[in-house]
């Protein structure tokens, strides 16, 4: 089967690039990740690997053409797969009935697969344009996939809890208003039952080489998998996988470099396992293994990358809210009646953002060999939500010009999409600093980690009715809150965050001069 290879995304912003040289040519034989050619964006030079074994049919772009992303780039015969010709006919079958593949689409940034977790939708059903079809989960967010015609539903590509390649069928489905092929005349129907039987042998054999790919000796793995293999001088085939269909993941790749784990069984073994699996799960003498993978292997390379990155100061405070939750208190109801739901972050939000006009450092990042420092004018800041799916830090953008109740209503959205882990990548993305509120489920004091590239992050702890002498010397009941920053010590030093915090302090302790400040 020839199939065009997608010019994936390559960077943030880039959409074209220049073909710099092309590291093979039309009838060459390729293998998985070997390196295709190299292009050059308008910000690094990036070689591109191919993702299947097979042959080189053609190449769409000459050297120094310009290429666009989301585009084919050339065209490749897959190894174990018909030709071309082999091919028209499973065509004719899906033109005769009037159906259509939808391709999943780019739904994030250098993502390239992603997980069905549930179909919304069963084969046979109608649909209406713009009906949810079903969540898939990449390793950023949930997100949910649309219809983008009315029609009905004739096939489902991939089960629940398999894993769906972007630019690649999805499902197929009868557009609406369009009813199926007459019937054939009997010469018709004689002169293409051989070709439309071909067609479903050929079908018959692609779905079967995922579900036998560990008794043929091809694993499921994606390119990273494999590449570590290799780094390892592993078999790959012969490792057993702990995912859906016995799909291998780095840890198993450590695990049997480690020796902890023996070769991949016989193919009736293999056959057993696979008719008793459950997805993402192995259970055994009592335990239970699961693959760390979507948003929560995302915040493990994130975390990881932080603290081993950015050397963390730790600097604690305590705040008196007794004003703040009084002025609250008061304006909650008036509010609730226009729809707003006011709760105490967004004042938390305007204050750090008022603070930040007078510590413009604390709303900067610093290049990976410390040497420059950029400065954003938009305070985007972002709210840490422990969500369904994993933590997730979607933020409010320009919360600088946004009043109290602009803030309060973009909170509102944020949290709710982000605990049914559907919000959008551009809301997840630009974060200049950030606010974990680990208060709410309980705590006083943490040690954050800096969400990279930002500089600083601050825990807020749960609110306590503490006893206080006033100026008086008199013992009163205070409503106090424990506050945790860390901080970058390569740009930010002690004296600053402890004066940018005081005028923090000053704006949430004094409500009047908050919104004195803001004008």
């Amino acid at each position: 089967m020839k199939k065009d290879f997608i010019l994936p995304d390559i960077g943030e912003g880039i959409v074209e690039c220049e073909i710099v040289d092309w590291l093979v040519s039309e009838g060459d034989t390729i293998t998985e990740d070997q390196p295709v050619c190299d292009v050059m964006t308008d910000k690094a030079l990036v070689q591109i690997p191919a993702v299947h074994n097979g042959v080189v049919s053609k190449l769409y772009y000459a050297k120094g053409e310009i290429a666009k992303v989301h585009a084919p780039l050339f065209e490749m015969q897959i190894e174990g797969t018909a030709n071309s010709s082999d091919a028209a006919p499973a065509a004719a079958v899906t033109a005769a009935t009037g159906s259509e593949d939808f391709i999943l689409p780019d739904i994030g940034e250098g993502i390239v697969e992603c997980e069905i977790v549930d179909w919304l939708v069963k084969e046979g059903d109608d649909i209406a344009e713009d009906q949810p079809v079903c969540d898939v989960m990449t390793d950023k967010a949930l997100v949910q996939i649309p219809a983008k015609y009315s029609g009905k539903v004739t096939k489902l590509y991939y089960a629940k809890g398999e894993i769906a390649k972007v630019h690649a069928p999805l499902f197929a489905m009868q557009h609406a208003g369009l009813e199926s092929a007459p019937q054939a005349s009997a010469v018709t129907a004689t002169a293409t039952a051989a070709p439309a039987k071909a067609a479903c042998a050929l079908q018959q054999k692609n779905d079967a080489v995922s579900a036998n790919a560990s008794s043929n000796g091809k694993a499921l793995a994606s390119p990273a998998v494999r590449r570590l293999a290799r780094e390892l001088s592993i078999d790959i085939s012969k490792v057993p996988g702990s995912g859906d269909k016995g799909r291998v993941y780095k840890d198993d790749v450590r695990a049997f470099a480690d020796g902890k784990v023996q070769s991949a069984p016989t193919q009736n073994a293999s056959a057993n396992l696979a008719t008793h699996a459950v997805v993402a799960a192995t259970t055994s003498g009592g335990s239970r293994t699961e693959p760390i993978k979507g948003i929560k292997a995302a915040m493990a390379r994130q975390m990881v990358e932080s603290v081993s990155t950015i050397p963390h100061f730790t600097y604690c405070e305590e705040i008196d809210l007794t004003e703040l939750i009084a002025l609250r208190a008061g304006l909650k109801d008036q509010y609730a009646k226009q729809g707003v739901k006011l709760t105490m972050m967004p004042f938390f939000i305007k204050a750090l953002s008022l603070a930040i006009n007078q510590f413009p450092i604390m709303n900067a990042k610093v290049n990976q060999d410390c040497t420059e420092l950029t400065y954003f004018d938009d305070h985007n800041i972002g709210i840490a939500v422990d969500s369904k799916i994993g933590l997730l830090v979607p933020n409010i953008k320009g919360c600088q010009r946004k009043s109290i109740i602009d803030i309060a209503n973009d909170l509102t959205r944020l949290t709710e999409q982000a605990r049914e882990g559907r919000v959008s990548p551009a809301d997840l993305k630009g974060g200049t600093i950030s606010i974990s509120n680990i208060g709410a489920i309980g705590g006083t004091v943490a040690t954050p980690i800096i969400n990279k590239p930002e500089l600083a992050i601050v825990a807020l702890g749960k609110v306590q009715t503490l006893p206080r002498f006033n100026a008086k010397g008199e013992v009163e009941a205070r409503q106090l809150m424990q506050i945790s920053w860390s901080g970058d010590h390569r740009v930010i030093d002690g004296g600053t965050i402890a004066r940018f915090t005081n005028l923090w302090k000053q704006y949430l302790e004094q409500p009047s001069a908050m919104l004195v400040a803001m004008r």
